[in-house]
């Protein structure tokens, strides 16, 4: 049923609806289309455009993809984006997000992240919250099934010492 990945990369994209009038670009693996000319495909790649607001997501989503629920994997990186927006939580079989390469300034953002009961890679380096020194930690502590951040494993040592701080409750002071 799953394909190669949907890929809008690199097409100068500053807004979603941008993307409904685009082809996706050519991969190694052909696109495969259902009878209603949606991609068979758990995964969108829209990484180095100018996209800065992520509200038109679930009609973008829904534009390209056959099974929208079933988007897995979504590659947001090397864009503009400010905030994670909530319509990132609504994609309840999220697996895979980036967003490295972005400007998310508020690092308690992350959190709302934590919804996602299937998210266990995420990217986050590149964005204005990866100066914070509690910027590991954080993220570890509100998405406790990471297994990879920022392409790097998360080890059982990390996940120890984020809980620990998490409960000393500076959680709450950033």
């Amino acid at each position: 049923m799953y394909g190669a990945p949907v890929d809008l990369s690199f097409k100068n994209i500053s807004s979603l609806t941008d993307t409904w009038i685009e082809e996706p670009n050519r991969g190694l693996r052909p696109l495969k289309r259902n009878s209603e000319m949606k991609y068979l495909s758990c995964s969108l790649r829209l990484s180095n455009n100018n996209i800065t607001e992520l509200h038109d997501l679930q009609k973008t989503i829904s534009h390209f993809l056959a099974e929208p629920t079933h988007l897995t994997w979504l590659d947001l990186s090397f864009n503009k984006i400010t905030h994670i927006d909530h319509v990132l939580c609504e994609l309840r079989e999220l697996r895979v997000l980036y967003l490295h390469g972005n400007s998310i300034f508020i690092l308690s953002e992350v959190d709302r992240l934590g919804v996602l009961p299937h998210l266990h890679s995420i990217t986050l380096h590149g964005n204005v919250i990866e100066t914070n020194k509690n910027y590991r930690n954080r993220v570890i502590s509100v998405l406790p099934r990471l297994k990879t951040m920022d392409f790097s494993a998360v080890t059982r040592q990390e996940r120890v010492l984020a809980k620990i701080w998490h409960r000393s409750g500076k959680v709450n002071l950033q």
